[in-house]
């Protein structure tokens, strides 16, 4: 069965054997791939990821500030991370309940309360649990919902493409969200930049006039209950595959992007006075630290949107697979060799083209595998996983940290859980369900 066969637009069925004009009308809005939904669902995605992205920065402003060791802070990261992995699958089914703004609203809501509270924190303990508000304020404002109304609206022809360029919005607010904090950071307390982020996540649910969806999905699909699409989906091997293959890559990004501004910070090289990096303004390593998760980001606006356009061409499973070996491989030379201002770039860049590219391609293979109608629930299980390593690559990365004096072990164990995802990939059956179970 190919991906045209995935879905059925209910409403441009033709009444009475003939199509109406509102009906032709319908059909082109559905072939057209920048449709007001996607454009709206990459200003949200943007919004949200450029501040998610920026948590990193405030690693050593807030851990001097109060004399915390480096675990504190990471953990409360790391309990946004895990926070956002709960809280995907039940924002995923509170949408498909009750609709898909409410949802972000509810989400955009949290995230707001979660920072202003923060910027009121004078303990671990409060930062740690007023990131639980953040983490379900980003699975409301994240891939799960603004993924699942996207490939709705897209037509079979642009669903791949369509999921890229909404990933690739996240990254183009990383692009933007760490300089800017890091920026803000030297004009105002850290508590008031909080703040600042809290007013801008509310300032995206403007476009939300924009995002009203359709539902192009089969009456078959329409008459099954989510209940049923889920035992079906656990007792599905593939599923359990994708899961633990999408562990890796929350660990891989949750580590570096908590990390990596400090751990530039403190073991790269100098900047060479009247080089190019001191010409264009980096004049120190924590500068540095913060342009390199813009890089990451800058870099995977073009390798998301390549993962798009190649999953509609090509086995998504074997392009994961070889997105994971190219992550490995990139990640073991970086640390095993001297850490040097051109090497962070250099590896900013090549990580950054893998960054989310498995993100399309990932809620791609979940819808062409187990449909439309439960899409959000369903990746928002599978995105729990990407976030139980996002847990683990910060925690770890503080805790470690703290124990041996660098970043060295957590590496490597980035390494490891980056080939064993290539590897659990190649057994996935990408077939529809549905298709399987006829010819069963």
């Amino acid at each position: 069965m190919s991906n045209k066969n995935l879905s059925f637009d209910l409403h441009a069925v033709p009444h009475h054997g003939r199509a109406t004009q509102k009906d032709k009308r319908h059909m082109t809005r559905q072939n057209t791939l920048f449709t007001p939904v996607l454009i709206g669902g990459c200003v949200i995605i943007m919004l949200s990821f450029a501040i998610r992205a920026s948590f990193g920065v405030f690693q050593i402003p807030i851990a001097e500030e109060f004399g915390w060791l480096r675990a504190e802070f990471s953990l409360a990261i790391a309990i946004q991370n895990l926070a956002w992995g709960i809280g995907q699958p039940l924002f995923g089914a509170f949408a498909e309940k009750f609709g898909d703004r409410r949802a972000i609203i509810l989400g955009a809501l949290l995230y707001a309360a979660g920072l202003v509270l923060s910027s009121f924190a004078v303990s671990p303990e409060q930062h740690q649990f007023l990131e639980i508000l953040v983490g379900f304020g980003i699975a409301g404002t994240g891939f799960g919902v603004i993924l699942a109304v996207v490939g709705r609206a897209a037509s079979d022809e642009n669903r791949s493409l369509a999921l890229g360029i909404a990933t690739a919005a996240g990254s183009a607010g990383q692009v933007f969200g760490a300089p800017m904090a890091e920026f803000l950071l030297g004009q105002f307390p850290w508590q008031t930049v909080f703040l600042i982020f809290a007013g801008i996540i509310l300032a995206s649910l403007l476009v939300l006039p924009i995002m009203r969806s359709p539902q192009p999905v089969s009456k078959a699909a329409l008459e099954e209950s989510m209940g049923t699409v889920l035992k079906k989906a656990f007792r599905d091997p593939s599923f359990t595959l994708i899961f633990i293959g999408f562990f890796s890559c929350g660990y891989q990004l949750a580590f570096i992007t908590a990390h990596f501004p400090a751990f530039v910070t403190e073991l790269c090289g100098p900047i060479a006075p009247g080089g190019m990096l001191h010409s264009i303004g980096i004049t120190t390593t924590s500068a540095l630290g913060a342009v390199a998760i813009s890089l990451i980001g800058l870099a995977n606006i073009v390798g998301t949107i390549t993962a798009g356009w190649l999953g509609k061409r090509y086995t998504k499973k074997y392009l994961l697979a070889g997105i994971y070996v190219a992550r490995t491989i990139a990640a073991g030379l970086f640390i095993m060799m001297p850490i040097t201002p051109m090497s962070v770039i250099v590896f900013s860049i090549v990580m950054g083209s893998l960054w989310l590219a498995t993100v399309p391609l990932t809620s791609g293979l979940v819808a062409y595998i187990y449909g439309l109608r439960y899409m959000g629930t369903l990746y928002g299980i599978v995105f729990f996983s990407h976030q139980l390593g996002g847990f683990l690559g910060v925690f770890l990365g503080g805790w470690l940290y703290d124990i041996y004096g660098d970043y060295t072990a957590v590496w490597w164990v980035g390494v490891g859980v980056g080939a064993l995802s290539a590897i659990v990939h190649l057994p996935i059956k990408e077939k529809p369900l549905g298709a399987r179970e006829v010819a069963a």
